[in-house]
């Protein structure tokens, strides 16, 4: 028998939600270079339809219960959230197709950026000095990822930075239907509609792949099931027990670990300007999302001590 101490517990509460959160982060991160890989042999439209059409179904086998509670506001919610979601991953993942991983996995990563310069049109509060400073450091972060040296962006990088904006359209829409709605039918409902989306853009634009080797069938069950349904599980818990500022530091490592994961494969050369292109994009991240309040804390905390 296995016996916890009041310390014990309370150290394991203070963990597991950072390790949830660091798990959806590693997965996310990996998942640049295991779409790239995969794009060789499967249409977008047709990856993007297994991928939400499996995270859907795992949903709702785990969430099953939820069901009973469906409404017709959750539906045509959920069925908004999974439009925006189709064109955001359609943009992204098309990008990445004439991008490198790291590069993609940066460049939609400004999206945490974006997010309080589009709330501001939308609910009036102004950005503050940290966004608007975040904001600088991001643009000169972008130019030195993506601009040419004839000041010209290549497609992919360019996609990739729509697909950023995106996914702020996204996060905007979700903030606002979240807060009466329940997140996980919400969620499961937004992958039902993004697939029907993938599926009918597949059958109109693309053949479906004629051959499909062990890797392929991995690599979509990796994306739908743990990239998709079961890191948004790990997030969604994750956040419920970490601070906001902390749970954010954490999750924007996402694009790190996609350079990372690039790198050791092979799909990323490093050069000196990019290096400095995605630390700029990093910090300006940080800052937007953190508020720098982990320094103010170690600040307050040394003033405690001495």
């Amino acid at each position: 028998m296995i016996f916890f101490y009041e310390k014990d517990l309370i150290t394991i509460k203070t963990v597991l939600p950072k390790l949830a959160l660091l798990g959806a982060t590693l997965v996310w991160g990996a998942s640049f270079v295991i779409m790239k890989g995969t794009l060789d042999n499967v249409p977008v439209f047709t990856l993007l339809a297994l991928r939400f059409t499996g995270a859907f179904v795992f949903m709702s086998l785990i969430f099953c219960k939820k069901w009973k509670k469906i409404n017709k506001k959750t539906l045509w919610q959920g069925s908004v959230l999974g439009i925006i979601l189709f064109v955001a991953y359609t943009v992204q993942t098309t990008g990445l197709k004439f991008s490198t991983p790291g590069k993609n996995a940066f460049l939609t990563a400004i999206y945490c950026v974006l997010v309080p310069f589009m709330f501001w049109f939308i609910t009036k509060e102004k950005p503050d000095k940290y966004n608007i400073v975040s904001a600088f450091i991001c643009i000169a972060g972008v130019g030195l990822v993506s601009l040419t040296s004839q000041f010209t962006i290549e497609t992919g990088d360019a996609l990739s930075l729509l697909g950023g904006v995106m996914y702020a359209v996204h996060i905007i829409f979700i903030a606002l239907y979240t807060k009466d709605g329940d997140p996980v039918m919400l969620s499961t409902i937004q992958f039902l509609s993004a697939g029907i989306c993938a599926w009918t853009a597949s059958l109109i634009f693309e053949d479906f792949p004629s051959i499909w080797t062990t890797d392929m069938l991995a690599e979509i069950i990796y994306l739908a099931v743990l990239c998709t349904a079961i890191a948004f599980i790990l997030q969604m818990w994750g956040q419920k027990y970490e601070a906001p500022a902390s749970a954010s530091l954490i999750l924007s490592l996402e694009s790190v670990f996609g350079v990372i994961f690039s790198v050791i494969l092979g799909d990323e050369k490093l050069s000196i300007q990019l290096i400095s292109g995605f630390s700029l994009i990093f910090a300006a991240i940080i800052i937007s999302q953190t508020k720098l309040s982990f320094i103010n804390k170690l600040s307050t905390d040394n003033k405690k001590h001495k």
